[in-house]
């Protein structure tokens, strides 16, 4: 189960990396253009802001346990990946974006099950 939750968190990583990194370096704009109609409803900062949340969430769910420097934070870093994703799930569901809904919820399933799983039997 230790290489399983590896594995995830290891994807999850990579998914708000990536992310997250548009956010912060796409103007405001071109995210909004792009599909990401919801930036519409935020400021460019609260925006940055989100992409921030999700790169530091992706960095803490790998580097604390590989440097072996405080490895708990990985488990919180999921669990507020996690709270992202509900909100993020919460919003999609208010603005009626049905095609979103499926990707905020997966990740937000496997962000919850890192954080179990790392809080509790397999933590470091």
């Amino acid at each position: 189960m230790n290489t399983i939750l590896w594995v995830i968190a290891d994807v999850l990583a990579l998914m708000f990396l990536a992310a997250g990194l548009m956010k912060i370096s796409q103007p405001h704009e071109k995210l909004a253009a792009s599909g990401m109609a919801w930036t519409a409803d935020f400021s460019p900062g609260t925006v940055k802001a989100i992409g921030a949340v999700e790169v530091l969430g992706a960095l803490g769910l790998i580097l604390p346990a590989v440097l072996g420097i405080a490895p708990a934070l990985t488990a919180w870093a999921a669990l507020g990946l996690a709270a992202t994703m509900l909100g993020a799930t919460v919003l999609h569901l208010r603005r009626k974006e049905a095609q979103a809904l499926p990707i905020a919820l997966v990740l937000l399933v496997l962000a919850a099950e890192v954080a179990w799983g790392r809080f509790g039997p397999y933590a470091f």
